[in-house]
């Protein structure tokens, strides 16, 4: 049995993102008293080999799209392992919260299907939870009017040569510091609720690629050991990425997955990366959920 003790929040990035994001909301949890942990998934961040023409200045195009993707050959089950491991290292410690955004709630829904007994409770931040096999083969019944898809089509980068994998998407997030109107674009789409200068800083940490290779039937969670976790669904009204009626569309499947164990439901008032433009806000959520 683990020590009594507060939990340490495991926070897991979404698509494109990395463990930089979570700095504002991880100052913010630690005035409120609280541990925490920001992933970098395989291929993410720091220790990734991202394409060096990514972050020259001026870009070369050409250079971009030719530069091998640390990415490629990446899968759900190394983005588990990689968080297991951490859950490992942290559960002598005491309860582990973990927090998924976006294309991360794949990630944490799969690793508490893993692993359910390392996992106190689940948090999904406006994240995918997929429930139903027809979600991953199918057009979803809801109306999706999100402003996401158009935007990132003007920063998209197609991979040639010996780079080119299906699975891995190259966004170029840089170039909309040279184009307003795509400044603008993505700005709606991700973080209208903040400042240009704060989604600029938001911009200059993200990573080019993402493989959507995630999207693979290992997703699904089950009620036999994801339904046995506590979870939360943080809902952002105010998210142009995921639309509240595509995060209520995936709640309502995942309540139907496991009656008996529901998702606690909250709402706040907030764009798709929130917690990191109001990060104090978010704080006093997950402080309030523990």
């Amino acid at each position: 049995m683990r020590a009594p003790s507060r939990p340490t929040f495991v926070c897991v990035h979404g698509g494109s993102s990395n463990a930089r994001a979570w700095g504002p909301l991880q100052n913010e949890l630690a005035l409120l008293g609280h541990r925490s942990y920001a992933v970098d998934l395989p291929g993410h961040g720091d220790r990734a080999e991202g394409p060096a023409a990514y972050y020259r200045q001026p870009q070369d195009l050409t250079a971009l799209a030719a530069a091998p993707s640390p990415m490629s050959g990446v899968t759900l089950r190394d983005n588990v392992r990689h968080v297991t491991d951490v859950l490992r290292r942290l559960a002598p410690l005491g309860p582990v919260v973990l927090v998924g955004n976006s294309l991360g709630g794949l990630t944490i829904g799969a690793v508490a299907d893993a692993v359910p007994d390392l996992v106190d409770r689940l948090v999904y931040l406006s994240a995918f939870c997929l429930a139903d096999p027809a979600m991953l083969t199918g057009a979803w019944d809801v109306v999706d009017e999100n402003l996401l898809d158009a935007a990132v089509a003007r920063i998209a980068v197609p991979l040639t040569g010996e780079s080119a994998d299906p699975g891995v998407v190259r966004l170029n997030w840089r170039a909309a510091h040279a184009d307003p109107a795509v400044f603008a674009e993505l700005k709606a789409a991700v973080m209208a609720d903040s400042t240009d200068r704060t989604f600029g800083a938001l911009l200059d940490t993200l990573d080019p690629d993402e493989n959507h290779g995630v999207l693979e039937p290992g997703a699904l969670v089950t009620a036999e050991r994801w339904g046995r976790v506590p979870h939360t669904y943080v809902r952002l009204s105010g998210d142009a990425s995921i639309t509240p009626a595509v995060q209520d569309y995936m709640i309502r499947k995942a309540d139907e997955l496991t009656p008996h164990n529901p998702f606690e439901v909250h709402t706040l008032d907030a764009s798709h990366v929130g917690y990191f433009s109001r990060p104090a806000l978010f704080a006093e959520l997950l402080a309030g959920l523990v």
